[in-house]
């Protein structure tokens, strides 16, 4: 007889995700196959983790909590497809795991690390095939919005530098335990096969771009680079144009001008 689950902790950012038609709608979205490995980020009580098995794919569940990791083996003993352990998802290497394969990636992400996450999968882009990921919806919001609005910033165009990314569907507070404050959403990242950029030289420019978003791209930049309305207009950019509205042509073609001076002054 399995016993009684650990409770939630506030200090984690636990909300266990309970309403089964989002998990299906998770599970549909990640489409796992019999052939596939898949990670799950902070699997908690399970609920995802059980829908996964009956695709008959591998699982590689992560778990930080002591408490849930003992609950999850027990709880999956039976399961000779589901290996559970302990560790702190901003630690994992998701390369070793990898060991050569792609996997895909899925997780109800705890508001508090969420986008420390999301950077951390930047620099492991390429063992991806799939991530279905769960976000407080802001988080959301930002990451997939296209140039104009108004949510638009570094995270966005960092995100979509490494992926294609696509707001699936948003998940109302109820469909928690225990209940949170906020709406959260679904968003599917899939690894751009066209990643030809300097990393550190995007990371800087567009950085230094939105230091302040109510300026203008030339005047965020013209402290921090040498001759930035010049290169701005060699590039096909009007300077008087803010970050927010910059496609992401356009930050490639902007980093690939301005790297070396931006480096340089700096």
């Amino acid at each position: 007889m399995q016993t009684r689950q650990p409770f939630a902790k506030r200090s984690l950012g636990q909300n266990f995700l309970v309403d089964a038609s989002v998990i299906a709608k998770i599970v549909g979205a990640l489409d796992p196959g019999e052939n596939d490995l898949v990670l799950e980020i902070g699997p908690g009580r399970g609920a995802l983790t059980e829908k996964l098995i009956e695709k008959n794919a591998e699982i590689y569940a992560y778990e930080l909590d002591t408490e849930f990791v003992r609950s999850l083996e027990e709880q999956f003993s039976g399961s000779p497809s589901v290996h559970i352990f302990e560790a702190d998802a901003l630690r994992i290497d998701f390369a070793e795991i990898a060991g050569g394969r792609k996997l895909k990636l899925v997780a109800n992400l705890p508001y508090n690390v969420s986008t420390a996450i999301l950077q951390r999968l930047f620099a492991s882009a390429d063992v991806f095939e799939k991530c279905v990921l769960m976000f407080q919806r802001e988080v959301v919001d930002r990451v997939a919005a296209q140039p104009g609005a108004k949510e638009r910033g570094f995270l966005s165009v960092l995100t979509q530098a490494y992926f294609d990314v696509e707001k699936l569907f948003d998940v109302p507070p109820t469909a928690f335990r225990p209940v949170p404050k906020v709406w959260s959403s679904v968003a599917s990242l899939i690894p751009r096969p066209d990643r030809q950029f300097d990393v550190k030289a995007l990371e800087a420019i567009v950085s230094a771009s939105f230091a302040q978003k109510r300026k203008t791209i030339q005047n965020n930049l013209k402290n921090v680079l040498p001759d930035a309305e010049q290169t701005l207009v060699e590039t096909g950019i009007d300077p008087k144009r803010r970050a927010e509205t910059l496609t992401l042509d356009e930050w490639f073609r902007l980093s690939a001008a301005a790297g070396g001076k931006f480096f340089a002054r700096r």
